[in-house]
Formats: structure tokens, C-alpha cells, sequence
């Protein structure tokens, strides 16, 4: 390998909104906040999370109602 072409690797700390904190190497080399992680994810923990931004899911439902009563 040339010298001074890879960036350090160096331990890392990852904070989620959860709470959880994982320490893992990386070359990102500060501390990295995250919104989702393993343990409050719904693919991994089976609990459902709906993020309703701007009542998008209420227009949804609302524009495809229609179809749904034929």
C-alpha cells in the first residue's frame, strides 16, 4: 500500500435518538448520531412505526377511498 493514501481507521462513537450507544472503527473518527439502530428499527424489532409527516397517510387514504368502495 502507498503511505498517506488511506484515511485513519479509528474507534467511533454512535449515539441513536433510542438511547443506545455502539462503539465501532471507522474512519468518520468523531462521534456520529443516528435516528434509527438495531434495537428500535421495525425490521428487527417487529414493532410498527408510522411517521406521519404533513397528514400524508390521511391523503393517501383519503384520494384512494374511492376505489376501495366499488
Amino acid at each position: 500500500m502507498k503511505p498517506k493514501t488511506h484515511p485513519k481507521y479509528s474507534e467511533t462513537a454512535f449515539r441513536c435518538a433510542c438511547g443506545a450507544e455502539f462503539n465501532i472503527s471507522s474512519t468518520l473518527g468523531k462521534e456520529y448520531k443516528l435516528e434509527l439502530c438495531s434495537q428500535c428499527h421495525p425490521l428487527y424489532t417487529g414493532k410498527e412505526k408510522l411517521m406521519d409527516t404533513e397528514g400524508r397517510i390521511d391523503r393517501f387514504k383519503k384520494k384512494y377511498q374511492k376505489f376501495s368502495q366499488k
